[in-house]
């Protein structure tokens, strides 16, 4: 457990707590020091594309179409060929489970023109958010030395997110969308094991350690908490799980709740019937063992669903908790690359938020197809409950006697003893798998 002094141990570690009723911090570890976003940046590209949906410039159903630039972008992503295209509300299922970096650089070329000028637009709108140490070069938060933010920043564009665009948050709550052939799940794995949590965003790179951003609403108490620099997704999850515990108690039950966050466009705030807006209550849950001796009232269970307001397709898809989404149709044309601006490589990390090709991991299979390889790895993941909570899927990509396969593993465990366990367990559900350190 990072504890009460994280950072003591973990140089990049960075955290706070805010009352997302009052705005006042509850908890802060190096929350205004610098740190590499990775993935939360999608949070800020959610962002612009959901105002871009509330001012009436894109659709849900409008196309977006893949550029070789967006295409070519490493993984985690969808895989849409270049030329190919599919719909804004597919980019965003796509953003918020998947976390896609090729979905990212096809949203912000659609909507920027190119995702440099569109990297403009997200550190412009941080300003205006009153984000004011953050800066953005692109659209995904795949490494680059110029892309920077903080702890204190990402709570703030979190509760930005729930108080200017209430009918759009709720897609944070997505549990798993389907993909052609293959189900995606959410890699917030706090969605529907953690009492009250209803979203947001996490991150991986190399450089950034594990991230995460999760906003929590119990009864009559609200708070958004950002854990960033975690060694694994396990002990990420695991310091999350100790700040909603520790401070959720503490949150305001008498603050306003509505539109304490800077700069939501005019078009969006006005008018909004806050009273219809609330996120869901959630009942009584049984407690939870946590950290030893420790009980608290966190619980395996999911969130009552909120009333949907807004578009009956949204309102459809997210009453499900599940989306299922076609194959890629192609686009009348292939838009041309655009420009990037010049990315200094810090590391050279091929994913966005899952799990690290290094420490303790599990294999489970090798398949020819990726999307078997994806496939197989959702089975497992139902099918090992608990022993895989926190556990990070991926897949590696290998040549062999001139033909390429993925492997299918899950990383993220504090050690060889849970991954072993981990191992232990899926065997006992009829799965192959064997630990590995590397």
């Amino acid at each position: 457990m990072l504890g009460t002094a994280p950072s003591v141990a973990n140089p990049k570690y960075a955290g706070i707590v805010v009352d997302a009723k009052t705005g006042k911090t509850l908890y802060a570890n190096d929350a205004d020091e610098l740190r590499y976003p990775a993935s939360l940046t999608k949070m800020m590209t959610l962002y612009l594309t959901f105002e871009a949906l509330e001012r009436g410039k894109i659709k849900l159903d409008t196309r977006v179409t893949f550029s070789a630039n967006a295409a070519k972008e490493p993984p985690t992503k969808l895989g849409v060929g270049a030329g190919n295209s599919i719909t804004v509300e597919q980019v965003i299922y796509g953003l918020v489970t998947k976390s896609a970096n090729d979905a990212a650089t096809a949203i912000a070329e659609h909507l920027g023109g190119s995702e440099a000028n569109f990297a403009k637009m997200m550190t412009s709108k941080a300003r205006a958010l009153g984000m004011s140490r953050t800066t953005f070069r692109n659209a995904h938060g795949l490494p680059n030395s110029g892309q920077q933010t903080t702890a204190r920043d990402m709570a703030t564009l979190g509760i930005a997110l729930r108080e200017h665009f209430p009918r759009q948050y709720k897609y944070f709550s997505t549990r798993s969308f389907k993909f052609g052939k293959a189900r995606f799940a959410n890699h917030n794995r706090l969605l529907g094991a953690v009492r009250g949590v209803d979203g947001i965003k996490t991150g991986y790179t190399r450089a950034s350690g594990f991230n995460l951003v999760t906003s929590v609403v119990d009864r009559d108490r609200s708070i958004v908490a950002v854990v960033m620099g975690g060694r694994t997704g396990a002990s990420r999850n695991e310091q999350m799980k100790d700040l909603i515990s520790r401070y959720l108690l503490k949150a305001s039950t008498k603050g306003r709740g509505d539109l304490i966050a800077r700069g939501a466009p005019a078009s969006i705030s006005a008018g909004i019937d806050t009273a219809a807006l609330q996120l869901p209550k959630v009942g009584p849950v049984p407690e939870l063992r946590h950290d030893g001796d420790t009980r608290i009232a966190l619980a395996y269970a999911t969130p009552t669903p909120a009333p949907v307001v807004g578009r009956e397709a949204l309102a459809k898809s997210l009453a499900a908790q599940k989306m299922t989404i076609p194959v890629p149709q192609p686009a009348p044309a292939v838009v041309p690359p655009a420009a990037i601006a010049g990315a200094e490589s810090i590391d050279p990390v091929t994913t966005a938020s899952t799990a690290a090709m290094s420490g303790w991991m599990i294999q489970i299979g090798a398949m020819p197809d990726q999307n078997a390889a994806r496939e197989l790895l959702a089975r497992a993941q139902s099918a090992g409950g608990k022993a895989l909570q926190g556990a990070e899927p991926f897949t590696m990509a290998y040549a062999t006697n001139n033909a390429q396969l993925y492997r299918a593993r899950f990383g993220g465990f504090d050690g060889q003893g849970s991954a072993t366990s981990a191992c232990k367990a899926l065997k006992r559900k009829g799965f192959a798998c064997w630990a590995t350190a590397n």
